[in-house]
């Protein structure tokens, strides 16, 4: 056993079992290793951002690490930005990333850099196993820390002769750390300030918008208590049967304006919440002014048991309010619209499924007429960092292979991981990518008067297009590998994915909005 060997076998004994790749010639000891431990799944991604994302849909959706293997620092450096939204959705990955050989660190070669700089921003965690000796137990550490809590990505630096060289050490085993209940006193004065306040709101983020946890939430619901979640979710239920509590608005003034009264917010898994952006003459957080604010529970504490004790103290009732099941009879007709789009969604999606939504502009009308579709799991884009629609959903595929996959797309997001479906194809997903092509960035379009920035000239358009020449998205994922079609009109596009809905592996739909 070689120390490639260690680290993937470490990994297996900790139920790492998915490995998004993009190696190079310093990982080729982690490939040819592969061979040797079947219970690995590798999957070639074309680009370390299709990886990343990748990693970070399976740990939504597997509640535990995927590793991704990434070559030295530029490998690292092409993944960042899903991992960027990784970290803000607290998943948990265990990046591993090739490095130069000890001895060969000193030459400068021209793909050295400085790797644990690089990686820092965006790790919870990272170390370098510099022998082969010491492969395994960094593995564990490396696994324990990805968990948190809350979660998120580490990085474990393997050079190249670590991995190569021989070692008899044993894989390790992580202890896995688990999160605290909250304070019996956080429960009780939050009890009493819910009781004192005339027009409070409970804020739900990471943990606490799981199915246990809504469930809880949704018994205050029902005591007269108003709920909201944060307004982007790593992953969230939906649909029939489901509590659905509102959601913050994305646009400051929006949501101060639905805020305008309340005076407690308390906290649940989650902190005080701010603008997405700053805009001239606007408030950066949003909380109305005198509007005291509590925490029941952190992001690093267990918000389920905190919400059970809470609603127990207030002496909420047994169940709360759900959705109904409700969903257009017949197919929309006419021109093709999000709305349109998103009731033939709606009306054919399957129960268990999951939408993976990078749809940006469009993601309103869908999300709409889903809120009483058949149950499902919806994974959000956390972290503003837009191109990870298809990568979360080649994870997510890739976790939970009885599920059905949807991928929501703007066009401009989906032409930062395009390569994605080419993996899908590979891997033979049953995942449904769609994509809205309005050919423009839209939601630029939009910020640029919210900024102040005025409205867009002959060369300021020119950044905010992208309809000349247009994408020929239908030429593009029939290129990947995968079979195409173009929806012109609502009836073309219901016939598409209800087709899509009920056979199996991939399809891509280019909605023509």
């Amino acid at each position: 056993m070689n120390g490639a060997d260690a680290l993937i076998e470490t990994l297996v004994a900790n139920e790492v079992t998915a490995c998004f790749a993009n190696p190079g010639t310093s990982e080729m000891q982690f490939v040819s290793a592969l061979d040797r431990q079947p219970a690995m799944r590798p999957v070639l991604c074309l680009f370390e951002g299709v990886a990343t994302g990748a990693a970070d849909g399976y740990g939504r959706m597997a509640g535990k690490p995927a590793c991704t293997l990434l070559h030295l620092g530029p490998g690292y450096g092409n993944g960042l930005a899903n991992l960027h939204n990784a970290r803000r959705g607290f998943t948990p990955i265990v990046n591993v990333i090739g490095d130069h050989a000890t001895y060969h660190r000193q030459y400068d070669a021209p793909l050295n850099s400085d790797i644990p700089t690089i990686v820092g921003p965006n790790s919870l965690w990272v170390k370098s196993a510099d022998s082969p000796e010491t492969v395994a137990a960094i593995t564990a550490e490396a696994v324990a820390a990805s968990y948190g809590p809350p979660g998120g990505p580490v990085s474990l630096i393997l050079p190249a002769d670590s991995a190569w060289l021989e070692t008899t050490t044993k894989p390790a085993k992580a202890q896995i750390p688990v999160r605290a209940a909250p304070s019996a006193d956080a429960v009780d004065t939050t009890a009493k300030a819910l009781k004192a306040a005339a027009k409070p709101v409970l804020l739900l983020g990471s943990q606490a918008t799981s199915a246990a946890a809504l469930t809880q939430a949704s018994r205050l619901a029902a005591a007269g208590y108003r709920v909201l979640t944060d307004t982007f979710i790593a992953r969230q239920p939906r649909g029939a049967g489901i509590f659905q509590p509102g959601r913050m608005q994305y646009f400051g003034e929006a949501a101060l304006a639905d805020l305008a009264g309340v005076d407690l917010m308390i906290y649940v898994g989650t902190v005080i919440p701010v603008a997405f952006f700053a805009y001239p003459d606007r408030p950066s957080v949003l909380v109305p002014e005198g509007c005291e604010t509590l925490t029941l529970s952190t992001r690093q504490e267990d918000s389920v048991a905190a919400l059970t004790a809470l609603a127990d103290a207030l002496g909420a009732p047994a169940s709360g309010p759900v959705q109904p099941l409700k969903v257009a009879e017949a197919s929309p007709t006419g021109q093709l619209t999000p709305q349109s789009a998103g009731a033939s969604i709606a009306r054919h999606l399957p129960e268990g499924a999951v939408i993976c939504d990078d749809s940006v502009t469009s993601g309103g009308g869908v999300a709409v007429p889903c809120g009483t579709a058949q149950p499902h799991d919806v994974l959000a884009l956390t972290g503003g960092a837009i191109g990870i629609g298809m990568p979360l959903a080649i994870g997510a595929g890739v976790a939970a292979p009885a599920s059905k996959i949807v991928s929501l797309n703007g066009d401009g997001a989906g032409m930062y991981t395009v390569q994605s479906l080419w993996t899908m194809a590979r891997e033979n997903l049953d995942v449904t990518v769609v994509v809205f092509a309005n050919h423009s960035y839209r939601i630029l379009n939009i910020e640029m008067g919210r900024t102040g920035a005025g409205n867009p000239g002959p060369s300021a358009s020119k950044l905010l297009d992208l309809g000349s020449p247009k994408i020929d998205w239908v030429s593009l994922a029939k290129g990947l590998g995968l079979p195409a079609m173009r929806c012109t009109t609502a009836e073309e596009f219901d016939d598409a994915f209800a087709r899509a809905m009920n056979e199996p592996g991939p399809k891509f739909i280019e909605a023509a909005i």
